[in-house]
């Protein structure tokens, strides 16, 4: 598979602080890697160097789309900023066909692609009304069309699912996945662990400037993520922390509602751990999964994680 963007030790440094120091990764197109990492921790002077607001003071980053050329072409990156920026006096429409010519792309063409996206977020008819009427969610959904429309190689989304209901926020993953399936490279910021989860194929962390964790969602899982073990029930009297295998135990609840979680041991396995619990475990519910990609980001940034992993 192409890839669609390479960022290969780039490194930048404001006055005798280095933010980011000799960070390395690439996006393939049809793919949604995810870039992860606390306040302060340089992803967002990484996206900048990326978009070419910022210049990296060693390293290079190169880009492929499909005319084997490898310099920065604007008109090929879509780019949806943390911090929203349409004008706010013009009218929807005008908003996205402006942004579209500034890309050099058809104007009957983003018209069509517009009103077709309008439908789609469930913003038909809201074309002709200014962006300062809209509500904060609708014109996150604005703000996307305008990243999109000129169907960029390269789409880079920095906390795209700020500020979205529920609904909402699906009806985005899906289109972000759809984009995906079209061969889009895309790269995806975002604080809600649980949706980058969901949704990328792989995962680059940085903390304090410099990789700690890169490669496939599934490898980094099983290298990082041992299992845990939650059992429902009144269990309060079981000293779970005397079975073999359990590395430590949190609980919450009271009487039959107590949440008792097991965290295992790296290499426990799990289907024999369970046939091993004790007879007089109350079980009204057990679920049995890996930790969430929230608790390897947490272990990571306590230093509880080993750094510098590639899978």
């Amino acid at each position: 598979m192409e890839k669609t963007l390479t960022v290969h030790e780039i490194s930048k440094t404001f006055g005798a602080t280095t933010v980011v120091n000799k960070v390395s990764f690439d996006v393939q197109a049809g793919t949604i890697l995810g870039i992860l990492g606390h306040n302060g921790a340089g992803k967002t002077t990484t996206i900048r160097m990326i978009i070419g607001v910022l210049q990296p003071d060693a390293g290079y980053v190169a880009f492929n789309f499909n005319n084997h050329k490898k310099e920065f072409n604007a008109n090929q990156i879509g780019y949806l900023p943390e911090e929203r920026g349409l004008y706010k006096d013009v009218k929807v429409m005008d908003v996205l066909l402006y942004l579209a010519h500034l890309k050099n792309y058809p104007l009957a063409k983003a018209r069509h692609r517009a009103l077709d996206y309008l439908a789609k977020f469930d913003l038909e008819g809201q074309d002709k009304v200014k962006v300062s009427e809209l509500s904060k969610g609708m014109a996150q959904k604005v703000q996307f069309i305008a990243a999109v429309i000129h169907q960029p190689k390269l789409l880079v989304l920095d906390e795209p699912f700020s500020g979205l209901d529920p609904v909402s926020q699906d009806i985005f993953k899906a289109e972000v996945r759809a984009l995906a399936q079209q061969g889009t490279a895309i790269l995806l910021s975002s604080h809600q662990m649980n949706i980058v989860e969901a949704l990328c194929d792989r995962v680059f962390m940085i903390h304090q400037g410099k990789k700690v964790i890169y490669g496939e969602m599934l490898a980094i899982k099983a290298q990082f993520a041992g299992f845990k073990c939650q059992i429902s029930g009144n269990n309060c009297d079981i000293d779970f922390n005397m079975l073999a295998g359990v590395d430590s135990v949190t609980t919450a609840g009271t009487g039959t509602a107590t949440a008792i979680t097991l965290h295992l041991k790296k290499d426990i396995n799990p289907q024999q751990f369970i046939q091993q619990l004790p007879a007089q475990v109350q079980i009204n519910e057990l679920h049995l999964d890996r930790i969430s990609l929230h608790d390897i980001f947490v272990k990571i940034a306590k230093g509880e994680l080993p750094h510098e992993k590639q899978l």
